[in-house]
């Protein structure tokens, strides 16, 4: 239970991080192009 409880963490904290970027001004090709370019992780 912990670890899906960590993995659930990590991964709203990433949606969070590129929800931040977007807020912060960066048009939406260029956080699709980082996104593509770091895996789709």
């Amino acid at each position: 239970m912990k670890q899906r409880t960590t993995s659930s963490t990590q991964r709203m904290a990433g949606k969070a991080g590129w929800i931040f970027l977007w807020l912060l001004g960066v048009p939406i090709p260029v956080l699709l192009i980082l996104f593509l370019l770091r895996g789709c992780t």
